[in-house]
């Protein structure tokens, strides 16, 4: 079948804040209906979305079996006040508001959690991100509060901190995960984690001004060596775009599951 691991129905691949002002009082269903039957005219039956606060993907999910698509998100991912998430999700202070935000997810019926553990590759020099991830102690309680309500957790994570305290934790799925040691690698294969590195996001930054094409190749490069080295020991890679990041169109990235 066809489908894609890793999308944002509420983003366009050109300009996220104009994108989401589109559903600024409520999810645009012609917008949804003309990307969901894109997908199907291309034969796309299932869609992971990493879901957003207008509650577009929400919709989407419900537009989504018109169309024949298997549709699953969080509803919305979840961030720490402060760091970054907050153009596209739902924050948190403490761990009291996580466990209201995790109870309306339930309420929702989410199809997992969906948390934003640490930054952006930073794309002006290599091995470096906009900001730390959070802590371990915390990644570890956040996938701990999730899996206590029976949720599943994918994780938006990059370099070794964030990812090795989400497989501590037991995470379902590493979203990205750029900037890893052999250790990391080498736990993630033997763990069998999903790891969905969305490579279209550094790849389709080559040539488009806005980075040095040099540190994105650079870049590109070690992702694709890291790819291999898991692949090679039996991991399990899966196949998603970020449809929907900057320069990375619906459908047209699509891939094969």
């Amino acid at each position: 079948m066809l489908g894609d691991l890793h999308i944002h129905m509420i983003l366009d691949g050109v300009d996220y804040r104009r994108a989401i002002d589109a559903h600024r009082r409520k999810p645009d269903d012609e917008r949804i209906r003309a990307r969901l039957a894109d997908y199907q005219a291309r034969g796309v039956t299932f869609l992971r979305d990493g879901g957003d606060a207008k509650d577009v993907s929400y919709r989407a999910r419900i537009l989504a079996r018109e169309y024949g698509i298997d549709y699953r998100t969080p509803i919305f991912p979840i961030h720490k006040q402060g760091h970054y998430g907050a153009f596209i999700g739902r924050g948190y202070t403490d761990l009291a508001g996580y466990r209201r935000l995790l109870e309306e997810l339930r309420r929702g019926r989410a199809d997992f959690v969906k948390l934003m553990i640490s930054g952006l590759i930073d794309f002006s020099r290599p091995n470096t991100l906009t900001e730390p991830s959070l802590g371990a102690e915390e990644i570890f309680t956040l996938i701990d509060e999730a899996h206590d309500r029976g949720f599943s957790v994918m994780v938006h994570a990059n370099g070794d901190e964030a990812v090795s305290a989400a497989l501590d934790a037991g995470v379902e799925s590493i979203e990205h995960g750029a900037f890893l040691s052999e250790d990391t690698l080498l736990r993630m294969a033997a763990t069998r984690t999903l790891w969905v590195p969305t490579l279209s996001t550094i790849g389709n930054l080559i040539g488009s001004g806005r980075f040095p094409d040099d540190v994105a190749e650079c870049i590109l490069r070690s992702a694709q060596e890291n790819i291999q080295k898991v692949a090679n020991l039996g991991g399990h890679i899966g196949l998603g775009c970020d449809a929907g990041a900057f320069r990375v169109p619906h459908v047209e990235g699509t891939l094969s599951e």
